[in-house]
């Protein structure tokens, strides 16, 4: 029996490169169950995602905002279970028929993706909520879709200082049905990474056990 359960459980260590898609057509089979993370540029999404993964080479990170340009995914240990890292955006220094591009791939993936089980919103918990996050917000609790906020950098902030604007950050989506998890979070001192592992896997597992 344990060793069943050990067979079937997400290991987040074993997370490899998968494929980078342009475009839905160029996607993996639209089977299983997949997590994906978003998040404005220079939020911390790369960080947070080789945090969770224990892994510093599974996402890209870099000091240019913006640098993720493509749908990238990646494979677990469990047959159809992914992980998929979004396009940033922001102040990305591209034309702005590039930025109009991934927006309208960005859209596609999130309205036409069967196998989406969640969304993971990388925020800066010093600059939480903005412009871009309230727009996904909106768009999860319009389309029903499990959503699960990281306030990333909490590490920059003293411990009072983030509990504080971790409040502030509740008290504005306490409207907002959709929102599953908010967790305090830091890749550096991995802060939150068993907190999103445990919930990353009830998303994955219960929706992979239905597909089997």
């Amino acid at each position: 029996m344990d060793s069943d359960l050990t067979q079937k459980s997400i290991s987040f260590n074993s997370a490899r490169f998968l494929i980078s898609a342009p475009r839905l057509e160029d996607c993996p089979p639209d089977i299983g169950a997949e997590v994906a993370f978003a998040g404005r540029s220079n939020a911390g999404k790369s960080s947070a995602m080789n945090a969770i993964t224990a892994n510093g080479k599974l996402a890209r990170t870099s000091k240019t905002p913006g640098r993720t340009r493509l749908i990238n995914f990646f494979s677990l240990n469990r047959e159809h279970a992914r992980l998929v890292d979004l396009p940033g955006y922001g102040y990305a220094k591209v034309s702005r028929d590039m930025k109009d591009d991934w927006q309208k791939h960005l859209g596609q993936y999130l309205n036409q993706r069967q196998c989406l089980r969640g969304l993971v919103l990388v925020m800066d918990i010093r600059h939480p909520l903005t412009e871009f996050d309230q727009m996904m917000v909106e768009w999860c609790e319009h389309n029903k879709l499990p959503l699960m906020i990281l306030a990333t950098k909490a590490d920059k902030l003293k411990f009072g200082q983030a509990k504080t604007a971790m409040l502030e950050i509740a008290k504005k989506l306490k409207a907002f049905s959709c929102v599953e998890h908010l967790i305090m979070f830091s890749s550096t001192s991995k802060r939150g990474v068993d907190e999103c592992r445990s919930a990353l896997t009830d998303w994955l597992e219960d929706s992979a056990e239905s597909t089997q």
